[in-house]
């Protein structure tokens, strides 16, 4: 044994072990759940629009759909949070997908009765799947060690791939199986996607044991019994002391509203155009690639090249993304299968580069309620970019839209422009003292890491 080997406390290498057996486990414990929460999340919201559509007849009346998933998912994640911050991340993800099993079946009976208000409540509620689907991404950073933390979330977001490419792709059969039923045909993508919810809940609620949250505050050595929990405003306020946390937020929030707000309407655009249920469903599984089967390319790059310039790649790719959407002419599928699939990429980039800064550049006690609040954020900007898409495509064209999602992605890259001058950890606040804002000229690693070796 080396003199430096004789320094290493048996327990910390105890600990280190018992955090690395934990979290491969999780990993594999959430990339299950994300499968089946994919298709879950993606049968029903890929046809939303058109069911709207179908009930109401009016296109502008069909992006509400996007609006109040977004919605539902915005008001679910504080909540969801809290629980999570009490209790651990099994019961806040479980509760999130039970709350999205009942939106199901809402969902179904407005279809039934084909009442619009009663599919717009169903949605909000179904909603906290996507909640719960973006929550397990900090899941799996719990453990994570810090030079490995995008490649550990971008994992769990790439386990939505074959859920979400298949998701869309099920429309058709699930139709013969509401129409066995006696309903109409575009409500069985939602009770195939019930069937589906039920199965991540059942997953994580049986396996995911140890809860990684729990198993981290106990070897950061935190009272596992009287956890910190902040209210939103509170969270707000721990944000704003770190420039890079604002940061993480903005391009993670403006990078979601972007896709959201084109991608909901893709598919009315298309109906419009005359393309088939099939046709749609084969673009948006291209898109949804995109989102997820790159994510552990992305998570590579964000450790070994450094979160500001993969954050920064992911806004140019968003803009060149809704160029080629705007400029798709009728009927041209190339187009939309091009843009749609840049859409992904950049979607990925922004939330995989910007979730691992936000993770780091906020204290360990609170990560859960900042989270949370970032969440809401998130899903409430997207929430009003779907309802203004409606409008606009109902009003311009989607041309129009595509162009003014352009003109969101601006205010941001300028942002992300002055924050990468300031010297890295200025103004840190709290987040660098305590959780460690990486420095892009060291990616992965965290202030508080250069000062003494933690666990995990």
């Amino acid at each position: 044994m080396t003199a430096a080997d004789s320094r290493i406390s048996p327990g910390l290498v105890d600990a280190a072990g018992r955090a690395a057996a934990v979290q491969r486990r999780t990993v594999r414990v959430l990339i299950g759940s994300q499968i089946l929460g994919g298709i879950g999340s993606s049968t029903g919201f890929s046809l939303s629009t058109l069911l709207a559509k179908e009930i109401t007849g009016n296109a502008g009346l069909a992006g509400l759909t996007g609006t109040f998933s977004s919605l539902g998912a915005a008001c679910a994640s504080v909540p969801l949070s809290r629980v999570m911050a009490a209790r651990g991340r099994r019961p806040g993800l479980v509760l999130g997908y039970g709350a999205a099993i009942a939106g199901t079946l809402v969902i179904v009976l407005a279809a039934r009765l084909h009442f619009y208000p009663l599919l717009l409540g169903g949605m909000a509620l179904f909603g906290s799947a996507s909640a719960v689907n973006l929550q397990a991404r900090y899941a799996g950073t719990d453990l994570a060690p810090a030079e490995r933390r995008g490649r550990s979330l971008s994992l769990v977001i790439w386990a939505v791939t074959v859920g979400s490419i298949l998701g869309p792709n099920l429309g058709h059969p699930a139709e013969g199986t509401a129409r066995a039923l006696g309903l109409p045909p575009l409500a069985g993508a939602f009770l195939w996607s019930g069937v589906a919810l039920c199965g991540a809940a059942l997953v994580l609620g049986l396996l995911l044991r140890p809860d990684p949250l729990l198993v981290a505050r106990e070897l950061r050595g935190e009272d596992v019994a009287a956890p910190k929990r902040l209210t939103l405003k509170e969270s707000f306020a721990v944000i704003g002391e770190s420039p890079r946390a604002v940061l993480a937020i903005a391009v993670v929030a403006v990078s979601h509203t972007v896709m959201v707000s084109v991608m909901s309407m893709t598919p009315v655009h298309m109906n419009s155009d005359g393309m088939s249920v099939t046709v749609i469903g084969l673009v948006l599984s291209v898109h949804i690639t995109g989102m997820y089967a790159f994510s552990p390319l992305v998570g590579y790059a964000v450790d070994r090249i450094g979160r500001i310039p993969v954050l920064s790649t992911g806004l140019a790719v968003l803009a060149v993304a809704c160029l080629v959407v705007g400029a798709a002419p009728m009927g041209s599928r190339a187009y939309l299968i091009t843009g749609l699939l840049l859409l992904g990429i950049g979607w990925s980039c922004g939330v995989v580069a910007g979730s691992t800064l936000l993770t780091e550049s906020t204290p360990d006690r609170v990560r859960p309620s900042v989270q949370g609040a970032s969440d809401f954020v998130m899903q409430g900007s997207s929430a009003g970019g779907a309802a203004l898409a409606g409008l606009v495509v109902g009003t311009l064209g989607y041309s129009w839209l595509a162009g003014l999602a352009v003109a969101l992605l601006a205010p941001v890259a300028v942002l992300v422009a002055v924050t990468a001058v300031r010297r890295p950890g200025a103004g840190a606040g709290a987040g660098a003292g305590a959780g460690g804002a990486a420095p892009d000229n060291i990616p992965g690693r965290s202030v508080q890491e250069d000062a003494a070796p933690q666990v995990p």
